[in-house]
Protein backbone atom coordinates (compact mmCIF):
# COMPACT_ATOMS: atom_id res chain seq x y z
CA UNK A 1 0.00 0.00 0.00
CA UNK A 2 1.67 3.56 -0.80
CA UNK A 3 1.42 6.26 1.58
CA UNK A 4 0.76 9.42 0.57
CA UNK A 5 3.01 12.12 2.57
CA UNK A 6 0.94 14.82 4.54
CA UNK A 7 2.79 17.88 3.77
CA UNK A 8 0.74 19.87 6.09
CA UNK A 9 1.00 20.84 9.54
CA UNK A 10 -2.17 19.98 11.94
CA UNK A 11 -2.88 23.49 12.93
CA UNK A 12 -5.52 21.91 15.50
CA UNK A 13 -6.37 18.74 16.60
CA UNK A 14 -8.60 17.68 18.79
CA UNK A 15 -7.12 16.22 21.98
CA UNK A 16 -8.45 12.73 21.92
CA UNK A 17 -6.35 12.37 18.90
CA UNK A 18 -3.63 11.61 20.59
CA UNK A 19 -5.26 8.85 22.63
CA UNK A 20 -6.66 6.99 19.78
CA UNK A 21 -6.11 6.83 15.97
CA UNK A 22 -7.83 5.02 13.04
CA UNK A 23 -6.57 1.55 12.72
CA UNK A 24 -8.47 -0.08 9.74
CA UNK A 25 -10.47 2.17 7.67
CA UNK A 26 -13.44 0.69 6.43
CA UNK A 27 -15.06 4.03 4.54
CA UNK A 28 -14.26 7.49 3.50
CA UNK A 29 -16.42 10.42 2.30
CA UNK A 30 -15.75 13.74 1.27
CA UNK A 31 -18.03 16.54 2.15
CA UNK A 32 -18.33 21.03 1.65
CA UNK A 33 -20.26 23.14 3.69
CA UNK A 34 -20.85 26.87 3.46
CA UNK A 35 -22.00 29.87 5.21
CA UNK A 36 -23.14 32.42 3.07
CA UNK A 37 -23.73 35.24 5.50
CA UNK A 38 -22.76 35.52 9.32
CA UNK A 39 -18.91 34.16 8.52
CA UNK A 40 -19.70 31.32 11.14
CA UNK A 41 -17.40 28.61 10.13
CA UNK A 42 -18.59 25.89 12.60
CA UNK A 43 -22.04 26.01 10.77
CA UNK A 44 -20.05 25.65 7.49
CA UNK A 45 -18.06 23.06 9.04
CA UNK A 46 -21.11 20.51 10.56
CA UNK A 47 -23.00 21.09 7.07
CA UNK A 48 -19.39 19.51 5.66
CA UNK A 49 -20.03 16.49 7.57
CA UNK A 50 -23.40 16.30 7.13
CA UNK A 51 -22.55 16.74 3.07
CA UNK A 52 -20.16 13.60 3.65
CA UNK A 53 -22.40 11.42 5.56
CA UNK A 54 -25.74 12.42 4.51
CA UNK A 55 -26.40 9.64 1.43
CA UNK A 56 -24.74 6.34 2.41
CA UNK A 57 -25.74 3.53 4.99
CA UNK A 58 -22.64 1.43 6.13
CA UNK A 59 -25.56 -1.22 7.70
CA UNK A 60 -22.69 -3.95 7.75
CA UNK A 61 -20.26 -1.93 9.34
CA UNK A 62 -20.58 -3.47 12.42
CA UNK A 63 -19.31 -7.23 11.28
CA UNK A 64 -15.89 -5.57 11.12
CA UNK A 65 -16.21 -3.66 14.65
CA UNK A 66 -14.68 -5.32 17.74
CA UNK A 67 -17.87 -7.28 19.70
CA UNK A 68 -19.79 -6.18 16.47
CA UNK A 69 -20.27 -2.65 18.96
CA UNK A 70 -20.97 0.70 17.60
CA UNK A 71 -18.79 2.46 20.56
CA UNK A 72 -15.83 0.65 18.88
CA UNK A 73 -16.33 2.54 15.98
CA UNK A 74 -13.94 5.61 15.26
CA UNK A 75 -14.42 8.37 13.19
CA UNK A 76 -11.78 10.50 11.96
CA UNK A 77 -12.97 13.88 10.62
CA UNK A 78 -10.10 16.16 9.24
CA UNK A 79 -11.45 19.54 8.14
CA UNK A 80 -10.21 22.38 5.85
CA UNK A 81 -11.02 25.67 6.66
CA UNK A 82 -9.54 28.96 5.85
CA UNK A 83 -6.76 29.69 7.69
CA UNK A 84 -8.35 32.56 9.39
CA UNK A 85 -11.22 30.89 10.53
CA UNK A 86 -9.33 27.83 12.23
CA UNK A 87 -9.00 28.56 16.05
CA UNK A 88 -12.74 29.53 16.00
CA UNK A 89 -14.60 26.41 15.17
CA UNK A 90 -16.76 24.81 17.78
CA UNK A 91 -15.58 21.13 17.99
CA UNK A 92 -18.93 19.90 19.79
CA UNK A 93 -20.79 21.14 17.32
CA UNK A 94 -18.75 18.98 14.44
CA UNK A 95 -18.73 15.48 16.67
CA UNK A 96 -22.35 16.20 17.65
CA UNK A 97 -23.00 15.51 13.66
CA UNK A 98 -22.01 11.70 14.33
CA UNK A 99 -24.07 9.44 16.47
CA UNK A 100 -21.78 6.40 17.24
CA UNK A 101 -17.74 6.13 18.14
CA UNK A 102 -15.11 7.88 19.14
CA UNK A 103 -14.81 11.02 16.46
CA UNK A 104 -11.35 12.76 16.00
CA UNK A 105 -11.32 15.96 14.46
CA UNK A 106 -8.25 17.39 12.80
CA UNK A 107 -8.39 20.93 11.46
CA UNK A 108 -5.91 21.95 9.22
CA UNK A 109 -6.03 25.62 6.29
CA UNK A 110 -7.37 24.40 3.55
CA UNK A 111 -10.95 25.76 3.15
CA UNK A 112 -12.27 29.90 1.18
CA UNK A 113 -13.54 32.83 2.09
CA UNK A 114 -14.77 34.85 -1.08
CA UNK A 115 -16.29 37.46 -1.26
CA UNK A 116 -19.93 37.70 -1.83
CA UNK A 117 -20.40 40.55 -3.30
CA UNK A 118 -22.83 42.24 -0.62
CA UNK A 119 -23.31 42.27 3.23
CA UNK A 120 -26.48 42.07 4.61
CA UNK A 121 -26.67 42.88 8.66
CA UNK A 122 -30.25 41.33 8.67
CA UNK A 123 -28.88 37.63 7.74
CA UNK A 124 -25.89 37.81 10.02
CA UNK A 125 -22.91 39.35 8.37
CA UNK A 126 -21.55 41.51 11.12
CA UNK A 127 -18.81 45.28 10.17
CA UNK A 128 -19.99 44.50 7.02
CA UNK A 129 -17.98 41.35 5.86
CA UNK A 130 -18.93 40.05 3.01
CA UNK A 131 -17.33 36.76 3.09
CA UNK A 132 -18.49 33.39 2.08
CA UNK A 133 -17.26 30.74 4.11
CA UNK A 134 -16.35 27.16 2.68
CA UNK A 135 -15.25 24.27 4.41
CA UNK A 136 -14.07 21.06 2.99
CA UNK A 137 -14.59 17.55 5.18
CA UNK A 138 -12.83 14.35 4.70
CA UNK A 139 -14.67 11.45 7.07
CA UNK A 140 -12.56 8.26 7.54
CA UNK A 141 -14.97 5.74 9.64
CA UNK A 142 -13.01 2.42 10.88
CA UNK A 143 -11.86 0.50 14.04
Amino acid sequence: MRRIPDLSRDVRTDQSAMVVDIKDVFLVEIGTGTDLHGQNVSKAAVRACKDAIGFNSVVGLKKFLPNEDLTKMVVKVTLGLPAEYVGKVDLDQVRAVFPFGTVLINVKPGGLAIRAGVSLAEQGDADEDESIIIVNAAVQVGS
